[in-house]
This record gives structure tokens, sequence and C-alpha cells, in this order.
């Protein structure tokens, strides 16, 4: 493969990454024109996602700079969700933006934050994989202490400790891999554990836990979520919201790509064990997420929580690997999107309802519904999907995870998918909760407020709306489009 191609591989990457140079350029050189800091942070967005569907045209899997990167379905799957994602939050920040002292540093974060999981979701190397990750990483602490004041300089704080712990953790695996196969590429570590007997079960099954740590701190799971509560209520908003879709998408994506192009898929010897350590990790998430968010009051906390609980719910999609092909994979990744434009419509109305109204209590959304009814009606909307109620993207993303699970016959992940099911219903009573509260109690008669939106948060909440009822009433398309992306880990 020529130098052209292996560039062609990367492109979407050095898209973004361009993109953020240009944004410090134009921040330096015009400091008194901050509009264009996100025209052009959107603008570089909207390249890469135009090179992104260029990309998928080829259909081909192409290998690049000596089998480091893979440019197929799987990936392209991730790196649109991750654009979309982006593109969303610097609409929803443009009018926030231009207060920050470092508006232009703002979107530059955002942009190599993006592309460093794009680069992540197509490493098929254990060295660019903690490079990616770290990339992200740190510029992701930054983003969580943009704003400077006392809340969001501890969040960045706990965030930037909670992630070095877990990246020494994720090294140490990543090193034992390497001790045992001779080789830091994925495709010479799945030979080796095909061509392996299970007198290396123990080591193996090591050096993944200590990965698992790495990742799991990225998709919040339980026991390494204790960072994502305090960094969603301490980070300025529209970073909680593209921390909650993007750096769990790049976690999970990265997990499928180490399991199947690493360990050998599901029809090894260590692909039990596995699938065995995920389903704990995913009964854990789910009790843990679900039964702390009913004591919660502040509406970030109580989706950071919601956010671990819905962890797990993905992760019983990674459980279900044992049944040999990639019906889990697929299963992960439309959750994943459905995830997206849910969690993302609820984070953007909680932005304009909480910053109008002053507080992010949950109380304090008595009756809104009367003072905004389209506003509250979105909210409601991603609350019952976020439940998992019909019509909405997120019972169809639930019921296809737990069937995809439950076809493999292994008891012990039907008995999860139980589980699953006794917590939705958990969920249930704080996500209906707030409904209620919305639209049932009465608002607070002394307090006079008019819900303005810009055209341009009209156009993005729009979007999420539209994304959670298509996928709910007409989920068959973006089933194929996940099995498609899934099949090329095989």
């Amino acid at each position: 493969m020529t130098d052209f191609q292996d560039l062609f591989v990367i492109s979407t990457s050095l898209i973004l990454l361009l993109g953020a140079i240009a944004v410090l350029v134009i921040d330096i050189l015009f400091p008194n024109s901050r509009g264009w800091l996100s025209i052009t942070a959107l603008g570089s967005l909207i390249i890469a996602i135009a090179c992104t569907l260029f990309q998928f045209s080829f259909g081909d899997i192409q290998i690049a700079f000596h089998g480091a990167v893979v440019l197929d379905q799987f990936a392209l799957f991730f790196i649109a969700l991750l654009i979309i994602a982006a593109a969303i939050i610097t609409v929803a920040s443009s009018s926030w933006a231009l207060k920050l002292d470092l508006a232009g540093e703002y979107y530059a974060l955002l942009l190599i934050a993006t592309g460093s999981m794009a680069l992540l979701v197509q490493a098929l190397d254990l060295i660019l994989i903690f490079i990616a990750l770290e990339t992200t990483s740190i510029a992701q602490y930054v983003l969580v202490a943009i704003t400077r004041d006392d809340k969001s300089a501890e969040a960045g704080l706990k965030y930037l400790i909670s992630g070095a712990i877990a990246a020494a953790i994720m090294i140490y695996g990543f090193a034992l891999l390497f001790g045992l196969s001779g080789s830091t590429s994925l495709a010479d570590i799945s030979a080796f554990v095909k061509s392996s007997n299970s007198d290396i079960r123990l080591a193996i099954t090591i050096a993944f836990v200590f990965i698992i740590a790495g990742f799991g701190f990225k998709m919040a799971l339980v026991p390494f979520h204790g960072w994502a509560p305090d960094v969603y209520q301490g980070a300025p908003t529209r970073v909680s919201a593209f921390l909650s879709v993007a750096s769990k998408a790049a976690g999970f994506a990265i997990a499928l790509r180490i399991f199947y192009t690493g360990l050998g898929g599901g029809d090894t010897f260590i692909s039990s064990d596995w699938a065995m350590v995920f389903g704990a990790f995913a009964v854990l998430s789910m009790i843990v997420g679900n039964t702390a968010a009913l004591l919660q009051t502040d509406a970030r906390r109580l989706l950071g929580y919601s956010s671990i609980a819905q962890a797990g719910n993905i992760a019983i999609g990674i459980a279900a690997v044992t049944v040999g092909n990639t019906v889990g994979a697929s299963g992960v990744l439309f959750y994943l999107a459905s995830y997206l434009v849910t969690n993302l419509a609820a984070f953007l109305t909680v932005i304009i309802i909480s910053e109008r109204i002053g507080s992010y209590e949950v109380k304090d959304y008595a009756g809104i519904i009367r003072r905004s009814p389209l506003l509250s009606l979105v909210l409601i909307l991603s609350l019952l999907s976020l439940t998992g109620i019909p019509p909405t993207a997120g019972f169809i993303a639930k019921l296809y995870i737990f069937n995809n699970a439950i076809q493999t016959g292994e008891i012990w992940l039907v008995a999860v998918v139980v589980i699953g099911v006794v917590n939705t219903a958990i969920a249930a009573f704080y996500y209906l909760r707030w409904v209620r509260i919305i639209a049932l109690d009465p608002p607070d008669e002394d307090q006079k407020y008019t819900f303005v939106t810009s055209g341009r948060m009209q156009f993005v909440l729009v979007f999420t709306t539209i994304g959670m009822i298509l996928i709910g009433l007409a989920p068959s398309w973006l089933i194929d489009v996940a099995q498609n992306a899934a099949s090329t880990l095989l």
C-alpha cells in the first residue's frame, strides 16, 4: 500500500486534527472574531463526515501502516457516531462558547478528542490503541475543567486521577499480552491464542481483566464508574453530554475490536471467561447505576448514574459473544446509536431548561410543560426512551440486545437478561418520576420563565427527536447497518 493509501485510511482523523489546528490559528490571528471558531469546527466535522461516507462507499476492508490501522464498516460506523455527537455538541455550544475565555481551545480540544477516538476505533495494534486512547483522554480531562471554576476544576482533577490509574492498569494488561505473544499486533495475538491451549488460560485472563479495567473506565462500568457522577455534575453540561455518548461508544468499540480481532472471537477457550466477566460487570452496573439514580435530586447526577446503568445494558451484548458470531456485537452497535440520539436529546433539553431556571434540581422542573410544551415533550420522550418504553428507540435497543443474549442459549446469560428486565422496572421509577414532575406537578407561580431557543439548538433537538422516533418505529435499516458493520469483525 502506498503512503497516499495509508493516509486515505486515516483521513477522517487527519481532517479533524487539522481542523483543530485551524481553530487555534484563527483564534490567534483573529481574537475578536470568535464566531468563526464554531463555524470552522463545524466545517471540519462536516468535511469529516463527507469523507466517512466516501470511504463507506468503497466497501472493502483496507489495512494500513503495516497492519496497525484498519478501515472497515465497523470502524466507519463508530466514526460516524463520534462525528455526529461532536457536531451536535458543537452546534449546541455556539452561543455558550463565545463567553468562554478559552473558546478556541474548547473547540480545538473537542476536535482532537473526536479525531483521536476515530483513530482508536481503527487501531489494530496495542501501542496505537494506547496512544490514541491517551490522546483523547488528555483532551477530555482539559474539556472537563475548561471553565476553570471550582466545580469544573474539581471534576477535571478527579477525572484525571481516575483516568491515570485506569491507564496504568490497562498498560499492565497490554504488557502481559505482549510478553505472552511476543507481538503488539492484534492479528498476531489472535494467532497465538488460537494456537495455544488452556495452560495459558490464567495468564490471558489476568491480562484481559487488566485491559477491561482501562476500557471499563471509558465505558463507566462498575466498579470503574466512580468518576462519572461527579464529572457529569461538575463539568460543563455540554462536555458531560459529549462524554456520555462519545467516550462510551469508543470504549465499547475497542473492547469489541480486541475481543474479536485480538482474542479470537467467540470460538476460543478464553471466550467463555471474557463473556462471564462482562456479564458480571453488566449486572453490577445495572444494579448500582439504577439504585443510586433513585436517590439523586440533581439532573446531571441522575443522568450520570443512568449512564452507568445503560452501560450495563450494553455490556450484555459483549457478554453474548459465546454464541460464536457477531450477534452480540450488532446489538452493541444498535444500542449505542439509539443511545446517542436519546441521551443527547435529554442533555440538550436539560441544558436549555436548567440554564433558564437557574437550577439543575429535578424538583425545579415542576410544571415546565405549561411554560414550554414542545421542549418538555422532547425531554419526556427522551426519558421514555431511556426507560425503554415503546415506540421509542430505547425500547427497540433493549429488546434487540436482550434477545441477542437469549439466543446464545446460555442459562447464566438468560439470568443476566432477567436481571436487566428487573432493572428496567427500577429505572422506570426515577425516569417516570421526573416525567410526573414535568407534566403533573404545579409550577412555581412566583417564577415566570420564557424558553427561547436559538435556531441552531432547535435544529439539533429536531434531529435527535426524529432519530428517537424513526429508530423506534422503523428500526430495520439501522439493524441491517449494525449487522453489516459487526460482521467485518470476523
